[in-house]
């Protein structure tokens, strides 16, 4: 009962102390794609992600209402940093949802200009928004009208002590005329929030640890893969000692004691279930996540999955390695002999036939990719053939009558196919994230094996030259790439138990693998050379190979590809995908397949369009 009255009272004061406006509430997901656009056209870099931001406590005063409800201690503002920009998760602070709606486009416009770390708070606002508003005078209506409700919810200078009034009009001065206050006054208490400003102290990344540690890459499942509402949110965290054990508050149960009552075995279903939402709530309601290490053997096992296996059970090592470079983002330099790829084959790989549940779709394949041969033609001044070719013949008999001899003519024609002038290298991800179910009955890595599979019976059918690869890595030191298929050799049974040999292991550095992909794709005479990628993910390592610097890194080899005059392509069924891929392939050499079971027939339709093109 005083449960039930206590949740009852819990909901009666928040919402009488409430001022948002859940009607009008807008949410970062459904607008993520339109801001990071606008983002990035504004200026904003590129390389940037979009991301929920973290509500940190802002000190302010509050109404009597509001302390007696525990609410509007903290706040969701904007910012930014060299990983991404970071907007509050929904915005219901005006009353109308366009006004909500705006606000998302102006904070991304302003938080797009360039920022001066040595000026104020209040200085470099002002500042960004005159900057913002002159490069782009279309947005001061708009301003105009977040202005207006801005100050509709300000408080009344009036109404408040002599210092924080002061604070309180030069505030309202900036917001009406930018760069007209050229100081904030000091108060005893902070102002309250400006949301058309970005965060006057964002949360810092404490890396202090950062790299005392190493976190296994998540592997997606179908519940988080399927789940596209999901909000990434950055919070502050830091790293506290362990407790020992042997100091703190004693805590027990009270059934423990020896009483003369007979203990009741009960079910506490609401205290010892698993209440994920709950659990959810909670972290949400922190503002600061402590982590501490206790050094115990729990993980032992994941540990063991990820050590590198035993020479004796691992796949045939080719050569010692090969040194490739890397971009260091953090310097700008690129780091010469950085990392080392082994080329490795599958040291168990029995020649098979193709599967039977792909036979029925390769044949499919095989007859549209029918069109994609080249017809037979007669290829003339052949140095032999089938017949003579009379216009070569006489030719060559009137430069002898002329006294002119030719000794290089070929004097013989020849009815064949003719040829694609295209060579092609697919790259298949082959990281521990492969290992997720898509469904009940597939994983990742089962969907990119049957990719490869038909992928490589049609590329047969045409008769195009194309090599398979795949790659993992774990650390810099140890990049593995998968020889499954080079040009020079013939798909046959043998290819196609390499094929059925890959399986999910470690993590995935792109740009080692892409630079090595590329020297290879370089090397085949042909004048249209085409680097595809298959992967489910975003570049990710043990080391410091992660976030941003993973990325630029991967971008670099791509753009050195097609320094090389290759083609770069990426095929991925990863949804979080239009955040990242942009900024590393462009906007028109990529592709996101939604359904990953589609993504065995979709992969050579894929080749047969770019290659169309050509």
């Amino acid at each position: 009962m005083e449960e039930q009255v206590g949740q009852l009272w819990h909901r009666f004061i928040t919402r009488a102390a409430a001022t948002h406006y859940p009607v009008a509430t807008m949410e970062l997901t459904t607008v993520s794609r339109t801001v990071g656009i606008l983002f990035r056209a504004s200026g904003g870099d590129a390389g940037l992600r979009i991301e929920a931001t973290t509500a940190t406590t802002h000190g302010a005063r509050r109404s009597w209402l509001q302390r007696l409800a525990g609410s509007h201690q903290r706040v969701e503002l904007c910012w930014r940093d060299t990983e991404a920009l970071r907007l509050p998760a929904q915005i219901n602070w005006f009353p109308e949802r366009q006004l909500n709606y705006d606000l998302y486009l102006w904070l991304a416009v302003l938080a797009a200009g360039p920022i001066n770390l040595s000026l104020p708070w209040f200085s470099l606002n002002q500042q960004l928004t005159q900057n913002q508003l002159t490069c782009f005078p279309g947005l001061q209506a708009r301003y105009d009208r977040l202005v207006a409700a801005q100050l509709a919810l300000r408080p009344d200078p009036q109404q408040l002590p002599t210092d924080e009034a002061a604070q309180e009009l030069a505030i309202q001065q900036a917001l009406r005329r930018p760069g007209s206050v050229n100081e904030l006054p000091l108060a005893k208490r902070p102002h309250q929030p400006v949301y058309l400003w970005l965060h006057p102290s964002p949360p810092l990344i404490s890396s202090n640890h950062s790299n005392k540690t190493s976190t296994p890459a998540a592997t997606s499942t179908p519940q988080t893969r399927n789940n596209t509402q999901k909000v990434n949110r950055r919070r502050r965290g830091e790293y506290t000692p362990m407790p020992d054990g042997k100091t703190g508050l004693l805590a027990f149960r009270l059934e423990s004691l020896f009483t003369l009552a007979e203990y009741v075995k009960v079910d506490r279903c609401t205290d010892e279930e698993e209440d994920t939402q709950a659990a959810k709530q909670a972290l949400d309601d922190l503002e600061q996540v402590s982590v501490a290490r206790d050094n115990q053997t729990a993980a032992a096992s994941l540990r063991f999955d990820l050590d590198l296996p035993a020479p004796t059970h691992d796949n045939t090592l080719i050569g010692e390695g090969i040194l490739l470079p890397e971009w260091d983002y953090n310097r700008q330099q690129l780091r010469p002999d950085y990392c080392c790829l082994q080329p490795m084959l599958a040291a168990a790989a029995p020649p098979i036939e193709l599967p039977p549940h792909l036979r029925r779709t390769a044949q499919r394949l095989r007859h549209q990719f029918e069109a994609l041969i080249p017809t037979r033609t007669w290829h003339k001044n052949q140095p032999e053939g089938s017949e003579i070719d009379l216009d070569a013949y006489l030719q060559q008999l009137t430069e002898y009558r002329q006294g002119k001899m030719n000794a290089e003519r070929g004097l013989y024609r020849d009815f064949r196919c003719g040829s694609r002038d295209l060579a092609c290298l697919l790259l298949a991800d082959l990281s521990l994230s492969t290992d997720a179910w898509i469904n009940n009955t597939a994983r990742v890595i089962d969907i990119i094996r049957d990719s490869l599979f038909l992928f490589a019976e049609t590329l047969a059918t045409t008769g195009d030259k194309f090599a398979l690869y795949g790659f993992s890595s774990c650390r810099r030191n140890h990049i593995r790439f998968h020889i499954l298929k080079e040009f020079t050799q013939t798909y046959n049974a043998l290819i196609r138990g390499r094929i059925q040999a890959i399986k999910p292991d470690f993590y995935t550095r792109m740009g080692a693998a892409i630079r090595h992909a590329s020297s290879l794709l370089s090397q085949q005479p042909a004048s249209q050379h085409l680097l595809l990628l298959l992967t489910d993910g975003k570049p990710n390592d043990l080391d410091q190979y992660e976030g941003r610097y993973g990325i630029e890194d991967t971008r670099m080899a791509l753009h050195e590809a097609r320094k090389q005059g290759l083609q770069p392509f990426c095929v991925t069924i990863d949804e979080t995908a239009s955040d990242y891929l942009p900024h590393l392939f462009g906007t028109q050499s990529y592709v996101v397949i939604h359904k990953p079971s589609d993504l065995p027939r979709e992969l050579p339709l894929l080749y047969a369009r770019l290659t169309q093109a050509k």
